[in-house]
């Protein structure tokens, strides 16, 4: 998440996003409740944000043993969950993206001097959206989250206090719900 020109611990650049500020990084139940979150430094990369996240709470969710996760904590955090809390991880991908046009057209051509007919436009496509299985209920909760005007930027000059607005934020998310039944 982008960060204000407010001072602060733990601030970085994140490369692949561009952005300098923090992550957020939750553990949610299936409904998409919060279960663990922790804010840290954008430059620690999610392989070892997960570690982050799940080493405190251990011990506390001792059932837990199934964990759906984005396709940026493979790797080391997807081998090192798995190996610390034995739980199976299951590392959620997009379809592969297809090869540029230029590319494509470059195969047409060597195809078609060995007798191959190839249809570029028959190939498949990536949408442009893709519903991916269980990983949109992590999202649908950062958007949850973020429809709060405090939580849309990171405001705050320690982590701590972002994590305990978004306990705060999904208290109240979750009491309202109770009230309406």
């Amino acid at each position: 998440m982008k960060s204000t020109g407010v001072g602060g611990v733990q601030r970085g650049f994140d490369g692949g996003k561009k952005v300098r500020g923090r992550t957020r990084q939750i553990l949610v139940d299936t409904e998409g409740l919060l279960v663990e979150a922790r804010i840290h430094s954008a430059k620690v990369p999610d392989q070892d944000g997960i570690r982050r996240l799940l080493e405190p709470v251990c011990s506390r969710l001792k059932r837990l043993s199934y964990l759906w996760a984005d396709a940026g904590y493979r790797g080391r955090g997807k081998d090192w969950a798995e190996e610390a809390l034995g739980v199976e991880v299951e590392v959620v991908n997009r379809s592969p993206k297809p090869p540029p046009e230029k590319v494509l057209r470059i195969w047409e051509r060597e195809w078609s001097k060995e007798g191959v007919n190839m249809d570029p436009g028959k190939l498949p496509r990536r949408p442009a959206f893709e519903k991916l299985p269980r990983r949109w209920v992590a999202e649908r909760t950062f958007a949850w989250i973020s429809h709060h005007r405090r939580m849309a930027k990171d405001y705050e000059r320690l982590p701590e206090t972002g994590e305990a607005l978004m306990y705060a934020v999904m208290s109240r998310l979750m009491a309202r719900r109770l009230a309406r039944a």
